[in-house]
């Protein structure tokens, strides 16, 4: 299993990829799309389209695993969010690639074995599962490589139950 995973944002969106393989979970590429804030919305998101289309037909991921929008208390930063987020549920959808959806509970109790976790320590077991002296930079880079954590944690115990 070969993961795409995503942390959504107009002005940074971090993705990670991450490979299941015999000796554990292994980091393919990570990285952060960034906008400018001055350009229109339109323009930033045909970006954002643009990018994700390139990393997946770059990288040929099996499926893509993003975190669910929530809202929080700034009502035009979860747009934003909601926004970026169906760009790149369209990009999925529009290379064939299965989606799968996580609520950052679920990414925290998965990757830090607590859902109420902070960043820093979701961080820092993202660099320990992958074998990384540090978890990448900028926030956005390490929370998408969360997510694809997630998926291979949640993928792993789905091949596992019965029918």
């Amino acid at each position: 299993m070969f993961v795409l995973g995503i942390d959504p944002g107009l002005t940074r969106t971090g993705y990670g990829l991450v490979d299941k393989t015999a000796d554990g979970p292994r980091l393919r590429a990570v990285g952060v799309i960034r906008t400018e804030t001055g350009d229109p919305i339109a323009q930033r998101l045909l970006e954002l389209h643009r990018d994700l289309t390139e990393i997946i037909e770059e990288h040929c991921p099996d499926a893509m695993a993003i975190e669910q929008v929530f809202t929080n208390k700034n009502l035009r930063t979860s747009i934003a969010v909601g926004r970026a987020s169906g760009v790149a549920l369209l990009a999925a959808a529009a290379a064939g690639l299965p989606v799968h959806e996580y609520t950052p509970t679920q990414v925290k109790s998965a990757v830090a074995g607590f859902g109420q976790a902070d960043k820093r320590q979701v961080q820092r077991m993202v660099a320990q599962r992958l074998g990384l002296v540090e978890a990448p930079k900028p926030a956005d880079a390490a929370d998408a490589l969360a997510v694809a954590l997630c998926h291979l944690q949640a993928f792993r115990l789905a091949a596992r139950m019965p029918g």
